[in-house]
């Protein structure tokens, strides 16, 4: 039952990378790559139940601590203006500036 859990969490996984790479705003990946990060954190923790390993859990939970605090740094990061301008505009206003 527990090797089922692991393939159902590996498969979300799957589909939470796709979502980061498709994903049509920035807000969305972000969220895609927050709920990936969760996804890894309970992977650890089934894999390390089913190894026998309790050990795995604090890993599990220095993992879940860094995930949370990079997506907080990504998220101050993005409400910057240089983050927000797309590529297009960033190369017209170089071409403005010549």
């Amino acid at each position: 039952m527990l090797a089922a859990a692991t393939i159902a969490i590996l498969v979300v996984m799957l589909l939470a990378i796709a979502r980061c790479i498709v994903g049509p705003t920035l807000y969305d990946r972000i969220l895609a790559f927050n709920m990936f990060g969760t996804k890894t954190v309970l992977l650890i923790s089934v894999l390390g139940f089913l190894m026998g390993r309790p050990e795995f859990l604090d890993i599990a939970l220095v993992y879940a601590l860094i995930n949370f605090i990079s997506v907080i740094g990504v998220l101050r990061f993005s409400d910057s203006a240089e983050f927000k301008v797309t590529p297009y505009e960033r190369q017209s206003t170089k071409e403005g500036e010549e």
